[in-house]
């Protein structure tokens, strides 16, 4: 039965094991330095992670440089902005930098995805420093989810490596 319903694809099994391995280690890693929740660095690391390596660390760069654009618009804007549409500016802003300055497409949603996420700390302390060190912390578990997933991705290549896919196919995992 396993092999009728499996057959010779097993990446969505692979796929599985390596979020299981992933969530367990960021799970453990954000636990043993503070109380918060992981589920910023889980849900990037869901987001990066791939069955193949190739499709992992295509992701993984545009997750980072957007990630990384989105975290400096958005300081820029928590910082200077005074308006109640700063945040409505600052995605804006953010996707025409991402789309016409950085031009990574891989993960361009990213970028306005972190630049909201960090002037929302601002939004909910209304402390600009406050929203500071919480944008921070969240783009610091964005990144160590990124890098965790990637690293799992990895790891398990070397350890069970998958054959590079037939065709892509939108029913594929």
């Amino acid at each position: 039965m396993f092999d009728r319903i499996v057959g010779d694809d097993v990446r969505g099994i692979h796929y599985a094991v390596s979020i299981f391995c992933a969530t367990t280690v960021l799970w453990i890693l954000v636990k043993a330095v503070s109380d918060a929740s992981p589920i910023w660095a889980v849900s990037s690391m869901v987001a990066t992670s791939d069955p193949m390596m190739k499709q992992a660390l295509l992701t993984f760069r545009g997750r980072i440089i957007n990630t990384l654009l989105g975290c400096a618009t958005g300081l820029a804007f928590l910082a200077f902005g005074h308006t109640d549409l700063r945040l409505s500016f600052a995605l804006a802003a953010t996707v025409l930098l991402s789309s016409y300055v950085v031009r990574v497409p891989t993960m361009w949603r990213q970028a306005p995805i972190t630049a909201a996420i960090v002037i929302s700390g601002g939004l909910e302390h209304h402390s600009k420093l406050s929203g500071i060190e919480q944008g921070l912390h969240r783009v610091a578990e964005v990144l160590l989810g990124c890098l965790v997933g990637l690293l799992v991705a990895w790891l398990l290549s070397k350890v069970w490596p998958l054959p590079e896919p037939a065709s892509t196919s939108a029913g594929n995992v």
